[in-house]
């Protein structure tokens, strides 16, 4: 692949996986870049190494495509310049925040570079987004600190994910959403100061990571989960209160959608319904066989049945894997 073609493929990779922006080259001769993704759930990892080039995304950019993220940025290797909301920064062995939905300029001109950033839907952060915005293009210290916990979490999460499930990778997409708002709120000088509403978010936002990191657990039960966070029941009811289901029912729901993927799964079509049932937490064959005929229309092993013999051979996708992408150099 010439450098010509390798450039064009890095624009197109840039403007899908992450959002559009107009690339141009320091110098297209021997022009690198390599790219790799990891989706997280609601959030996405994304590595790049790259030959000098200038970014610069405009508001008509904005209105093609905004994902509504803000970017977290952890440059590993060589230097990020980042203009953005009136201000500018040179980063080298830091963090950077930039916001998807505002024009910003960038530049990395100090031979190879490599930059790991984490995406963060807006909607997911719980701090106020007027005080968040005063961040951006702004250098976050990644040797100590809050900023030190995440980087390093965040490079090994690059390194390991391929070996990690969809389920674990979601998890460890909730675990690199706590590290960065706490790294945030840091900058902010104390998460203390964030509104009722924002702690309320992020509350809530806990409550269900661990309601799904503990599904196989029977007992967990609204008492259970309003001890475990330190608050009483009628606090928990309240976090729910504008939701479309109760705390209660939000257990049952997430346990049978887990329970009737692993029913679809090939590999697991030795193991009784019973086995399946109590790994998600039914601790009985009936009471589980009554709440998925409610919730599906269809018993356990109907749908066990029906779902194999529309594609016995199916093999289990991998929806959540890192890509990484050759290489592309001039040849």
């Amino acid at each position: 692949m010439s450098s010509t073609e390798g450039f064009e493929w890095f624009c197109d990779v840039v403007s899908n996986g992450v959002m559009p922006v107009s690339l141009s080259p320091v110098q297209m001769t021997d022009f690198h870049a390599e790219a790799a993704f990891l989706d997280l759930g609601s959030l996405q990892l994304s590595a790049f190494t790259l030959s000098p080039v200038l970014s610069r995304r405009t508001q008509a950019h904005v209105r093609k495509g905004d994902p509504e993220h803000y970017q977290l940025a952890l440059v590993t290797r060589g230097s990020f310049r980042i203009s953005q909301r009136g201000h500018q920064s040179v980063v080298a062995d830091g963090l950077v925040l930039t916001d998807s939905s505002r024009p910003s300029e960038g530049a990395s001109v100090d031979g190879l570079a490599e930059a790991v950033i984490l995406q963060i839907p807006r909607s997911a952060l719980p701090l106020r987004h007027d005080k968040v915005d005063g961040l951006v293009a702004q250098h976050i210290r990644a040797d100590r600190g809050a900023g030190a916990i995440l980087s390093g979490f965040l490079c090994t999460l690059l390194a390991q994910g391929p070996t990690c499930q969809p389920s674990e990778l979601a998890a460890m997409g909730s675990i690199a959403l706590d590290l960065a708002t706490t790294c945030l709120a840091q900058q902010l000088g104390t998460y203390a100061a964030a509104p009722a509403e924002a702690r309320a978010m992020e509350m809530f936002q806990r409550v269900t990571r661990y309601i799904e990191n503990n599904l196989g657990d029977p007992d967990l039960t609204p008492q259970a989960i309003a001890d475990r966070h330190n608050i009483s029941l009628r606090a928990l009811y309240s976090l729910f209160r504008e939701q479309s289901v109760s705390v209660a029912a939000r257990i049952r729901q997430v346990r049978l959608e887990r329970a009737r993927a692993d029913l679809e799964r090939p590999e697991l079509s030795s193991q009784p319904v019973q086995a399946i049932a109590a790994r998600w937490g039914f601790s009985s064959a009936n009471a589980f066989g009554r709440a998925f005929r409610d919730a599906y229309g269809t018993s356990p092993s109907e749908h066990r049945a029906a779902a194999l013999w529309r594609d016995p051979a199916r093999s289990v996708e991998r929806l959540c894997t890192l890509r990484p992408a050759s290489p592309v150099s001039e040849t």
